[in-house]
């Protein structure tokens, strides 16, 4: 294996396919990277079993070959290179000559044959969408995924494409995130992602605004994405029926200046701590939203006006969860909507349908 290749597209090339690459493995090859020559260039896989990153770059090839390298040393390596052009030998003995300039390495790789298979998805059917439009669904859902639940599927997002519509869901037994557009595909499938691929599509996506697109199959998902591809399993197991939870009446709405909301709640926050699990309350009438904390460290009030239609309520909610509702709606303005002191605080835009969030209240002690 010999070849020449940018030392700038090699390093970004590498440094985004490491995210998939196991840190701890029993099986060495997990930890490198998969480098194999291709009629279009240099051919880069991470891979560690449940997510694969995938991705080739332009390079000069003289001599076709693949090896696995250590993801991170290698990665070390060339962001270290002094200049752009970059030279790799690989000979029988599995040693890997790296040089740039008068910069010269020479380090052990791992036969390839001994790389796992990346698996495939057979279903060849595209669902396009455009990458800002995905990057901005994942972003505002991604926050409601359990890290630790009984039931494996609330460790991902469910997507659910029909008539026209696509939706992704997270929930994690506190809150409940729902983020939808229209999509230009009139098929249906349900399925859910694991959380940490998610994340590493959103990374992959950055700012880009073109389309990207994804196949679905029975146990495997692709995303591609510019020159990317994203591959990992799918999560089995029941999803909560979410749909049973969003109460179809409420006693209060609301439209509420988000930053205004936003802030009140940071002011109560600064009483509140991990070992300080104490409600935020808050007080709806006489067109005010009146929010109060009062903990060992001290007390705090802050108030402020909002548009309030029905019954006057009062409320405690989980701090933290609430913020994440308000600052993931990403809107100046959000409609909310509550059916008494007991039921599921539901976060909407103030216009259209875009989201929902739902965050559950916190009894408060005088409730009981």
């Amino acid at each position: 294996m010999k070849l020449y290749c940018s030392r700038q597209k090699l390093n970004e090339a590498v440094s985004n396919v490491q995210r998939a690459v196991s840190s701890k493995s029993t099986m060495p090859s997990l930890e490198g990277v998969l480098l194999k020559t291709t009629e279009n260039g240099l051919f880069i896989c991470g891979y560690d079993l449940e997510i694969g990153i995938t991705t080739t770059i332009e390079a000069s090839v003289s001599e076709e070959g693949k090896i696995v390298v250590n993801a991170r040393l290698f990665s070390e390596i060339i962001k270290k290179l002094p200049e752009d052009r970059v030279f790799i030998e690989v000979n029988e003995k599995l040693n890997v000559y790296i040089r740039s300039g008068r910069v010269d390495f020479n380090i052990i790789g791992i036969s390839a044959e001994e790389y796992p298979e990346l698996p495939t998805v057979a279903n060849k059917e595209l669902i396009k969408i455009n990458g800002d439009i995905l990057s901005s669904m994942i972003r505002q859902t991604h926050f409601a995924i359990a890290e630790t639940d009984v039931k494996p599927a609330h460790k991902g997002s469910r997507f659910e494409i029909e008539n026209g519509r696509i939706r992704i869901i997270s929930v994690d037994g506190y809150r409940l995130a729902i983020r939808t557009e229209d999509i230009d595909y009139q098929g249906e499938k349900h399925f859910v992602v694991p959380g940490k691929s998610l994340a590493e599509v959103n990374k992959l996506i950055g700012d880009s605004e073109e389309e990207m697109n994804f196949s679905v199959g029975g146990r495997h998902i692709i995303f591609r994405i510019n020159s990317y591809s994203v591959i990992t399993r799918l999560l089995d197991g029941e999803f909560m029926n979410y749909k049973s939870a969003i109460q179809k009446n409420h006693s209060t709405d609301m439209r509420v200046n988000t930053r205004k909301f936003i802030s009140a709640i940071e002011r109560m926050s600064l009483l509140l701590n991990d070992k300080l699990k104490i409600p935020v309350r808050c007080r709806i009438e006489n067109g005010l939203i009146k929010c109060s904390c009062n903990t060992s460290v001290g007390k705090a009030y802050d108030e402020f006006e909002a548009s309030i239609n029905g019954q006057d309520v009062e409320i405690g909610f989980d701090n933290r969860f609430m913020l994440d509702a308000l600052r993931y709606s990403e809107t100046d303005e959000v409609k909310i909507e509550m059916n008494g002191p007991l039921s599921p605080i539901v976060l909407r835009p103030a216009d259209g349908d875009s989201f929902l969030f739902l965050v559950l209240p916190v009894r408060l002690k005088n409730d009981i």
